[in-house]
């Protein structure tokens, strides 16, 4: 074992690597992503988008059922929602709608967001 070691441990420099082998990550998000934009969930309600956005999506899960030992929503409330702090409460939800499971709210409100910030 001490011969091993002392092979590695000789005194030739290690071999630089090229530039384009040297791996580089990506910023990592402290939050989960859908299609490029975080969630940030509270409770039974899921906000999609940032909130610098002119625009972010709510998802507020009404209901949920169990199915074997875990729990799947069951209907949905979505809503487009103004991020202007200027705008009044009454003027904040832009749109609403209601669906069956989390999967459909949560495409139904990517659409909308999508189309609202290319406004």
């Amino acid at each position: 074992m001490a011969e091993a070691k002392e092979k590695n441990q000789s005194n030739e420099p290690a071999p630089k690597k090229e530039a384009g082998q040297q791996k580089k990550s990506a910023p990592k998000s402290k939050y989960l992503e859908y299609k490029g934009k975080p969630l940030v969930r509270n409770g039974n309600t899921i906000y999609y988008g940032s909130m610098t956005d002119p625009y972010v999506i709510c998802l507020n899960i009404l209901d949920s059922e169990d199915l074997k030992d875990i729990k799947v929503s069951g209907k949905v409330a979505i809503q487009l929602l103004d991020t202007d702090p200027n705008v009044s409460l009454k003027d904040k939800v832009v749109k609403k709608s209601e669906k069956q499971g989390l999967y459909n709210a949560l495409d139904l409100g990517a659409v909308w967001l999508e189309r609202a910030l290319k406004k």
